[in-house]
């Protein structure tokens, strides 16, 4: 079958500039790599510059193209314009800002501390925010054309789930801002959509969010009536063609790709009821010594 396979024209996102948060690895990798295949420039932003100039000097050579790595902590606004600044300098005005940054916890909510809970809506929420107003005020100023956002959420930011309940927060959260300022800056001529991914499993995120026994009690496939997981090129096929002039007409949605898996069960994670304490306790261990 064709779906892993590269969609768009070679040619279709031609000296854009794109912006990539939490883009030094996994789904924000893989985008990177595509945009980079059809013209882009794009600066990949994480918190870890050392891992984000391997993968910049990675898809550099693999692509040809130009990355650009800057350390940001989407969390600090003041960060958050050092990297756009940044940005603006080494590449020209920017484009297209794809909110990719997250972070999740799988637990009970009752197990979750203050701080905890704080983490996530910081990096997803207030990341997002931080990044959209910076970038969205410039482009206001600036009075540039033709700008857009894609915000990646997930399914559960529009059903909600349990055991994910601060990532659900910070995600409906992100999926509102998304449809509210489709509305009120298309104006000045900039489009916000989301994209809502199933599982894409990638290594590092899928061990930290279900370490050991838990991966293979609760493999995703079994809830998805495809049968399968995603491929990464699909979910970058439809990033390109959402952030490209081919998407101009595409504004304040959100696109789920998952395979059918929401309609099957909403709520991702509810299923994780049949875990034992005993297990979660097992598995806050393991989750901890992989930090």
């Amino acid at each position: 079958m064709k779906y892993a396979e590269q969609m768009l024209r070679e040619d279709a996102l031609q000296d854009k500039v794109i912006v990539v948060t939490g883009g030094g690895s996994g789904l924000g990798k893989s985008m990177t790599r595509y945009f980079l295949q059809l013209g882009a420039k794009v600066a990949i932003t994480s918190r870890n510059l050392e891992k984000l100039e391997g993968t910049a000097s990675e898809l550099s050579d693999e692509t040809g193209g130009t990355c650009f790595a800057v350390a940001c902590d989407v969390r600090n606004i003041n960060e958050v314009e050092s990297m756009h600044a940044q940005v603006v300098e080494k590449l020209g005005a920017i484009d297209v800002l794809v909110n990719n940054a997250a972070g999740n916890f799988i637990a009970p909510t009752e197990r979750l501390s203050s701080n905890a809970f704080d983490t996530i809506l910081d990096i997803v929420l207030k990341g997002t925010k931080n990044c959209t107003l910076t970038f969205g005020k410039h482009w206001i100023k600036t009075k540039q054309k033709n700008t857009n956002v894609l915000n990646v959420v997930t399914t559960y930011a529009y059903t909600g789930s349990g055991y994910v309940v601060p990532s659900a927060c910070a995600k409906a959260g992100v999926l509102a801002m998304t449809r509210s300022l489709a509305v009120e800056w298309a104006k000045y001529s900039m489009r916000f959509n989301a994209v809502a991914p199933g599982p894409f499993p990638t290594k590092g995120a899928w061990d930290r969010l279900l370490p050991g026994p838990l991966k293979k009690k609760f493999d995703p496939k079994k809830r998805i009536p495809l049968a399968r997981v995603g491929e990464h090129q699909e979910l970058a096929n439809l990033a390109a063609y959402m952030v490209s002039d081919f998407g101009a007409y595409l504004n304040g949605e959100v696109i789920t790709l998952d395979g059918g898996e929401w309609l099957k069960g909403a709520g991702q994670f509810n299923n994780l009821e049949q875990v034992s304490k005993t297990m979660w306790d097992v598995l806050e261990m393991a989750i901890r010594k992989k930090k």
